[in-house]
């Protein structure tokens, strides 16, 4: 049986002449006029006879073929067709090269350009790594629909509704992403998932703020010399968001000017500028004591690799107790502006980073308030040291 199964030799296949020549068991090579070859093979399927070509010679040798020729037989011996099972195979394959998890990955590739970092920091990512992945992670995209993508975010559309908003947004792109590469998919899933999951009820709250007055206490305590504390102290002195802080560069200053570059900022619609940071005598000296933490040249890195992390800084204070968060010392800032000082808006506003006034209004108006700005952080300055040693 094995002799009249395996007719055929590697020398013999190599040189056989044009036409058919069986292998046995349905496995046949055909030569062709043109001196191309290819394997062939026949079986019966609920008694209709089937062929279907296995690969051409010699790119499918003798060996293959007859392997592959046994579990296409095999197939048949189960009652399945081997052509239609093939292309079963073949198509779930396809399907399965395009999971959701390479998908989003690869959108995530497309547009680091596009965020702060190159996107390093990994928000943008984040709430589909944590709330989306690990459920329809290794769901091929053209499979995903408004329910899969409703039962996966039902758990916190409403307890944590920004959550939430920021995966649906992120999964959005990244169908759009899949559509794009020519993928089928069904762009308005996630506005049907919408539908599905209603109205979110979670109400907004702002980031808890430490009350101005109670500042000058908190950045006296602060007298561990660690590198948390110095960053925490900067944070306060200079009242920027804590992302251009933690990535704070010995290259960006200069004197008493800290430069931000403009994509490191938020808030600045259209900002095409860098940002100046005065920063007070005692910012400076800060700045000098966090010089000994330094590493690839950035003041405040992480214990292992990177920068401090936003988290860092929060454990800190929830440590002391605390409820309050690093970020909003910006309110703490803005609030004593306002109650203790007679500074005007525009300038209390671009001492935040934001923009202030209309499009026109801001196309005339050039200034940054440096020097106004300078001497009002001063003044800041003056506050925390001043009432903290009282």
């Amino acid at each position: 049986m094995a002799r009249a199964m395996n007719r055929l030799s590697a020398s013999g296949v190599k040189s056989a002449s044009v036409g058919k020549h069986a292998d046995g068991a349905g496995l046949w090579l055909v030569k062709r006029d043109d001196g191309g070859a290819q394997w062939v093979l026949r079986v019966t399927v609920h008694g209709r006879r089937r062929e279907m070509g296995l690969g051409a010679y010699p790119d499918v040798s003798l060996k293959a073929a007859r392997e592959t020729a046994e579990q296409w037989r095999a197939t048949a011996r189960q009652g399945l067709d081997p052509i239609k099972e093939r292309e079963r195979q073949r198509r779930e394959a396809a399907r399965s090269i395009h999971k959701l998890i390479d998908i989003a990955q690869d959108a995530f590739e497309s547009r680091k350009a596009e965020l702060k970092g190159d996107g390093k920091a990994g928000r943008w990512f984040s709430p589909l790594e944590l709330h989306v992945l690990p459920k329809l992670g290794k769901v091929p995209v053209a499979d995903i629909d408004q329910k899969d993508i409703r039962d996966t975010l039902a758990p916190i559309w409403h307890s944590k509704a920004d959550t939430a908003r920021k995966a649906m947004n992120r999964l959005s792109i990244v169908m759009r992403h899949a559509a794009a590469l020519g993928l089928e998919v069904d762009l308005q899933a996630t506005e049907k998932a919408k539908a599905l999951l209603g109205k979110q009820r979670h109400t907004v709250t702002n980031v808890p703020a430490m009350n101005w007055r109670d500042v000058p206490a908190f950045y006296q305590s602060l007298d561990g010399r660690t590198n948390t504390e110095l960053a925490l102290r900067l944070l306060i002195l200079t009242a920027v968001r804590s992302y251009p802080l933690r990535f704070m560069h010995v290259d960006q200053i200069d004197d008493d000017i800290w430069t931000i570059p403009a994509e490191a900022m938020k808030g600045r619609l259209g900002a095409t500028s860098d940002f100046r940071v005065p920063l007070s005598v005692e910012a400076q000296a800060v700045v000098a004591e966090a010089r000994k933490f330094a590493r690839d040249g950035f003041l405040f890195p992480g214990v292992k690799r990177g920068v401090i992390s936003d988290m860092t800084m929060t454990a800190f204070m929830n440590r002391r107790g605390l409820n309050e968060r690093p970020h909003g010392f910006r309110s703490s800032f803005r609030d004593w502006t306002a109650e203790a000082t007679t500074t005007p808006r525009e300038v209390a506003e671009t001492c935040l980073g934001h923009t202030t006034g209309g499009t026109v209004e801001r196309a005339y108006r050039r200034t940054d308030f440096l020097e106004q700005r300078r001497v009002l952080m001063g003044r800041w300055a003056h506050q925390v040291i001043d009432n903290s040693r009282q």
